[in-house]
């Protein structure tokens, strides 16, 4: 049974990544982000998709030219064939908006961290086969993975209502 459990996980993750891997015709109305894939694929040079809803697709050549434009009004596209990580510190002046874009860092870090501690939970309940002390700590990891969150999402709260009362922007 656990087994089995353990293998069906394991196709469920891997289910959503093959369905990724599968390359869109250039033929087809595509999004400006695989519209940039399109253009820096050598294979698909003369046969460029048609972009929805866009009029134009502003495609960054490298990392450091996409963390430059990451705040503009109409920021450059992720260059193909590369995660970028732009540093949230760059290019800063003041100490409040240092303070601000670490705690809007934590903040997205909770946002992946809290559902995925649930999942982990989640699969240490289905795989606890009666076991009291990992159904324990499966509904632990729950408990504080909760609490954490609530807490992160308070004190965002709780920083914008100072904000608003002190009038800073």
């Amino acid at each position: 049974m656990r087994k089995t459990l353990i293998i069906l996980t394991v196709l469920v993750l891997a289910f959503p990544t093959t369905i990724l891997a599968v390359e869109v015709e250039p033929e087809q109305a595509v999004n400006c982000s695989d519209y940039c894939y399109y253009l820096d694929n050598e294979k698909f040079n003369k046969t460029l998709p048609t972009v929805t809803g866009e009029t134009s697709c502003d495609c960054a050549t490298d990392c450091d030219e996409y963390c430059d434009h990451l705040k503009d009004v109409s920021p450059k596209y992720q260059p193909p064939s590369q995660t970028c990580f732009c540093n949230p510190l760059e290019k800063i002046t003041e100490f409040k908006t240092i303070i601000t874009n670490i705690i809007d860092s934590i903040f997205n870090v909770a946002i992946v961290l809290a559902p995925l501690m649930i999942i982990i939970a989640g699969f240490l309940f289905v795989t606890a086969g009666g076991n009291p002390e990992q159904t324990k700590r499966a509904k632990n990891i729950i408990i504080w993975t909760s609490v954490g969150f609530f807490v992160i999402l308070l004190a965002m709260g709780i920083m914008g209502v100072i904000q608003s009362l002190l009038g800073v922007s």
